[in-house]
């Protein structure tokens, strides 16, 4: 591979991706340390992207901005259904499950209208994808509104949520960085944290593009996890140091 192919490699990878470690770059291109570092150097030299411990962000990655909901949408879909199919195969009849905010949850919710469980979520779009064929067996949690994801947070969704336990909880984040899970709203965080403390098995839904992110607040520990359920296309690389701190899940893609 010519030095400048792999330079325009390297800096695809990193603004798809917003950070992407030397290890990463290391796998996918076949090249060496010292090659990665030199080339990463260069890119920074050139304003490309910007140097960070172990790896390279994008220019473009802010934390402090958070993508609508029709954004987050978009990313990834095809992956989010293949994780969204894994998930709906681990819930069995007559459970009682916590459904979070979030995109693939939302995927998940709509695979689930003809089974016989009782759903608590605070995710409206799920809530609507449910309560006709539910009834009884769905609970919308209340609260304050936050329109980028549909969902209701803060001390009244937490009050409500504290006294109800659950046989499998299926959360989301904004990214996962080593063992943290991050979102971009404390009190969004806080609502999954108590999701899972409140729950028997808990199961993180996260894509190929949450991997080696990271935002606002830290709100659970990848290893307090049961399982994280991601999709076919991440590198092994990735699934080899994410292992360490979970058991993870990969889907073998969806044919359909």
């Amino acid at each position: 591979m010519l030095k400048r192919e792999r330079l325009n490699q390297i800096l695809k990878m990193v603004n798809e991706n917003g950070i992407v470690t030397a290890a990463q770059i290391m796998e996918d291109l076949k090249v060496s340390d010292m090659t990665v570092r030199r080339d990463l150097d260069e890119l920074e030299r050139n304003g490309k992207l910007v140097r960070i411990r172990g790896g390279a962000q994008s220019i473009d990655y802010n934390i402090d901005y958070e993508l609508s909901h029709i954004q987050k949408s978009t990313i990834k879909a095809h992956e989010k259904m293949e994780i969204a199919r894994f998930a709906a195969s681990l819930i069995q009849d007559d459970e009682t499950i916590f459904l979070g905010p979030g995109t693939t949850v939302e995927l998940l919710a709509s695979l689930i209208s003809d089974r016989h469980i009782r759903v608590i979520t605070p995710s409206l779009p799920a809530f609507e994808m449910l309560k006709e064929s539910f009834e009884d067996r769905v609970i919308l949690i209340g609260g304050a509104y936050r329109s980028t994801t549909g969902s209701f947070v803060g001390p009244l969704a937490n009050k409500m949520l504290s006294s109800l336990k659950f046989s499998k909880a299926f959360i989301s984040c904004n990214g996962i960085a080593d063992d943290e899970i991050t979102t971009s709203s404390m009190a969004e965080g806080e609502l999954q944290a108590l999701a899972c403390k409140n729950s028997r098995k808990t199961y993180l839904l996260a894509d190929s593009h949450k991997f080696n992110r990271e935002d606002f607040y830290v709100y659970y520990d990848l290893y307090n996890i049961d399982e994280l359920i991601t999709d076919s296309s991440v590198s092994q690389d990735v699934l080899d140091h994410y292992g360490e701190f979970t058991k993870i899940v990969q889907t073998k893609g969806d044919k359909n």
